[in-house]
């Protein structure tokens, strides 16, 4: 018996041994290079192939270093949430606007840093605390609205809307001219979260941006009543109602949204990034334009609605956090983060390099137009993107009221805010 258990004591010390010679080994590629893990929420093609440009471009220059790239796409918050856990964190990751609330305690500090200095200063409360720590690099920064298919409108005679009542009488026009052949709002409603986009980017005209319809300190200080987030549900309810969404609102995916805009059956979506260019791609007669999210109250004004849009953080605890910081300096180089801010077809998030991209004429156009926050990344607690989504859709397949929408979500986010 003694004889067995010394045995199986060699083999797990063995096993043991083994096993972190192979970690080492994977952790140098095996062939004497140093590999670093990365895993970004990218979702798109033309978001990924800017960054593997950027990351070839830095293996050529830097043979010693391999970047695993990995995009798990709708996996990623559960997957980074389990090496959370496991205290087990990539080299390299996307904090998708949660750098200090869910991330904070695992990234390095990149305050000294030479692109600190150039960062714009529309990101210092996302990306910055009250000590000057910085908490991740950001690739580009979002200036999210309404895309929208300019050719179908300037072939309906429909203007951008501006206000909220525009924007249902512009979608009631392409309902009545399509005749039913267009969707007026397109919703990729059948994968986690792009419902919630949607009440995300509405809720700031709703209860932020109008001077007498501003609860920003009720929603900070906990004291918000929740009865004032009902008309928004109520407006997504009398819009599926109407018909004035895609039929297939709860099973519809985005991978769909780049043909069916070139084959101009898309008026309206909130999706965004390289859509207009991919659209556009397949057919050149199509032209995506983008406009501010619109107002709803009356005195509101119309508002981007943004921050970073992908991130790399780096994990403090890394076997090899400088080769991981020296890919965040060569993606900051202006010549670099300006390939990859066109290429994601968005706005560079560095003051010493300016980008020209799809979208570019519309934004200068709106430029006087202010970026708010993301709703739920100022005013809510973490947790409550995935209550946003299930509500919403439970409300668009009808087993939801807005009244009980609303109660659901208030409940849900005392549970979360003492967490």
């Amino acid at each position: 018996m003694k004889k067995l258990t010394y045995l199986f004591v060699l083999l797990l010390v063995f096993s043991v041994v083994a096993a972190g010679c192979g970690n080492k080994e994977a952790a140098t590629g095996g062939n004497g290079k140093t590999t670093l893990t990365l895993f970004s929420t990218m979702s798109n093609k033309g978001e990924r192939k800017a960054l593997q440009n950027a990351i070839a471009e830095f293996e050529k220059q830097n043979p010693d270093i391999k970047i695993d790239a990995n995009f798990p796409g709708n996996g990623y918050e559960d997957m980074l949430r389990v090496k959370m856990g496991a205290n087990d964190m990539p080299d390299l990751f996307d904090t998708h606007g949660w750098s200090q609330l869910r991330y904070g305690e695992y990234v390095a500090d990149l305050k000294d840093m030479d692109w600190v200095q150039h960062l714009d200063p529309a990101l210092n409360q996302i990306l910055k605390d009250k000590s000057g720590k910085v908490y991740a690099y950001p690739l580009n920064q979002a200036k999210d609205g309404i895309s929208y298919n300019a050719t179908l409108l300037e072939k309906y005679g429909i203007k951008p809307p501006n206000t909220m009542d525009e924007f249902i009488t512009a979608l009631e026009t392409v309902k009545k001219k399509s005749k039913g052949e267009v969707a007026p709002l397109w919703i990729p409603g059948g994968e986690n979260g792009n419902i919630a986009q949607v009440f995300d980017q509405l809720a700031t005209p709703q209860l932020i941006t109008a001077k007498n319809k501003n609860y920003a300190k009720q929603l900070e200080k906990g004291t918000f009543n929740w009865s004032n987030y009902t008309p928004l549900a109520e407006t997504m309810a009398e819009m599926k109602k109407k018909g004035l969404l895609n039929e297939d609102v709860l099973t519809a995916k985005v991978s769909q949204a780049t043909e069916l805009m070139a084959q101009n059956k898309i008026a309206f979506t909130f999706v965004g990034g390289s859509l207009g260019p991919d659209a556009t791609e397949l057919n050149p007669e199509v032209k995506v334009g983008t406009v501010p999210v619109p107002a709803i109250h009356k005195g509101g004004t119309q508002s981007w609605i943004g921050g970073e849009r992908f991130t790399l953080a780096a994990w403090k605890d890394s076997k090899h956090l400088k080769e991981a910081k020296k890919f965040i300096e060569f993606v900051s180089q202006p010549e670099v983060a300006k390939k990859i801010a066109e290429g994601t077809s968005s706005a560079s998030a560095l003051t010493n390099n300016k980008t020209q991209n799809y979208y570019s004429a519309y934004y200068d156009k709106y430029s006087d137009i202010k970026v708010e926050p993301y709703f739920d990344r100022k005013y809510l607690p973490s947790g409550m993107w995935a209550v946003m989504s299930s509500t919403g859709q439970e409300l668009l397949a009808g087993s939801l009221t807005p009244k009980q929408l609303s109660k659901e979500m208030e409940k849900e986010y005392k549970r979360l805010s003492k967490q």
